[in-house]
C-alpha cells in the first residue's frame, strides 16, 4: 500500500502540512472589536455638551462680568465663611450625637433602644424647614428656660428670646436633624463588620476598647465614609435653608445683593459657582479618605488615582516619543 511519502515528494508534502502552533500564533493578527455604537453615542453626548456649554457662555443674560465683580466681594465671602462654619459645626456635633444614638440602638437595654428609635423616627419624618421654624418659634412654647431640681424649684432662669437667636436656632435645628441620619450611618457601619471577627477577638481575650479601635472602627469606616461624605455635601447645600431665618449665609448674602440691584440671575450664579467649588473640594477629600480606609480590602491593591493615571500616560507618551525613529531618539 502506497504511503503519502511515496506519492508526494517531500517539498510538496511540506506544503500541505499544517503550520506549527508557534508559527500560527506569530502570524495571527489581533483585531480590536469595532464598537460603532459607542463612538456614535460619545459623539452625540459631546455635541450636546458643547451646545449646552455654548448656550451658557454666550448667553448675555448671565452677565458674566457682574458675576466676576461679585464673586470675591466681601459680603459674599462673609456668607461663604458662615456657611462653611455652620456646615462643620452641625456635622461634627451631629455625628457625635448620632454615635450616641447608634450605640443606644445597638444596646441590650430595651428602653435605650426604644428612645433612640423614637428620636430617629421623629426627626427623619419631618421636613428640615418645619423643624427650623419650630425651633425659631420655641419661645411661644417655653418663654423661659431654667436650671434647678427636677419637679422642684428653679435656681436660674433665662428668657428664651434672649437666649436663642437665628444662628443658634440654625445650629440646634441642623445638628438634631443630622444626628438622626448620622445614627443610622454609624449603626449600619458597625453592623457591616463580620460578627465572627468579634467572637474571635473575644476568644483571644482582647478588651472591648481594643476590639473597637483595632477591629470594628477600621472596617466600619469603609461603609461609613461614603455615606458620611454624601451627608457632608448635603449638609453644605442644606444650610441654604436657613436663609428663611435671616441668617447671613451664602444664599442670604446673595439675596440681599440682588434685592438691591435686581441682578437676580448673575447673583444666583455667584452662589452656584461657590457651592460647586466647595463641593468639588469636599468630593476630592472624600475620595482620598475612602482610599485610606480601603487599604487591604482587595488582594489586587488600590487602583491608581487620577493623578497617577495622568502621570503614567505622560510617561508612556514620552517613551513613545523617545522610541519614534523619526525623532532619532530625541525629544
Amino acid at each position: 500500500m502506497a504511503t503519502p511519502q511515496d506519492v508526494l515528494p517531500s517539498p510538496a508534502l511540506a506544503a500541505v502540512r499544517p503550520p506549527a502552533p508557534e508559527a500560527a500564533a506569530a502570524d495571527a493578527r489581533i483585531v480590536a472589536r469595532r464598537r460603532p455604537g459607542q463612538w456614535v453615542s460619545a459623539t452625540l453626548a459631546l455635541l450636546l455638551f458643547a451646545m449646552a456649554a455654548n448656550s451658557v457662555i454666550r448667553n448675555k443674560a448671565f452677565q458674566w462680568d457682574v458675576v466676576a465683580d461679585w464673586f470675591t466681594s466681601a459680603s459674599v465671602l462673609n456668607g461663604l465663611t458662615l456657611t462653611l462654619w455652620l456646615t462643620a459645626v452641625t456635622l461634627v456635633l451631629g455625628f457625635v450625637l448620632g454615635t450616641v444614638l447608634a450605640t443606644m440602638r445597638l444596646s441590650a437595654n430595651p428602653v435605650l433602644r426604644t428612645l433612640s428609635w423614637i428620636y430617629i423616627w421623629i426627626f427623619r419624618s419631618t421636613p428640615a424647614l418645619v423643624q427650623l421654624l419650630f425651633f425659631f418659634n420655641i419661645g411661644a412654647l417655653y418663654p423661659t428656660l431654667g436650671l434647678g431640681i427636677p419637679f422642684g424649684p428653679e435656681f436660674v432662669s433665662v428668657r428664651t428670646v434672649n437666649l436663642i437667636g437665628p444662628t443658634l436656632t440654625a445650629v440646634i435645628g441642623l445638628t438634631l436633624l443630622e444626628a438622626a441620619y448620622a445614627a443610622e450611618v454609624v449603626r449600619g457601619g458597625i453592623l457591616s463588620v463580620d460578627r465572627g471577627q468579634l467572637e474571635a477577638a473575644s476568644a483571644l481575650g482582647l478588651g472591648r476598647w481594643r476590639v473597637l479601635r483595632r477591629i470594628v472602627v477600621p472596617q466600619a469606616m469603609r461603609s461609613i465614609v461614603p455615606t458620611a461624605g454624601n451627608m457632608l455635601i448635603s449638609a453644605l447645600k442644606g444650610t441654604s435653608i436657613i436663609s428663611v431665618l435671616a441668617v447671613s449665609d451664602l444664599l442670604y448674602s446673595v439675596q440681599l445683593v440682588y434685592l438691591q440691584t435686581y441682578q437676580v440671575i448673575p447673583m444666583l450664579m455667584v452662589a452656584t459657582l461657590w457651592y460647586i467649588a466647595v463641593t468639588t473640594v469636599l468630593s476630592i477629600g472624600q475620595y482620598y479618605v475612602e482610599r485610606h480606609y480601603a487599604k487591604g480590602a482587595t488582594r489586587e491593591g488600590l487602583p491608581p488615582t487620577p493623578l497617577q493615571k495622568a502621570l503614567a500616560g505622560y510617561r508612556r507618551l514620552r517613551a513613545a516619543a523617545d522610541a519614534d525613529p523619526r525623532t532619532g531618539g530625541k525629544r
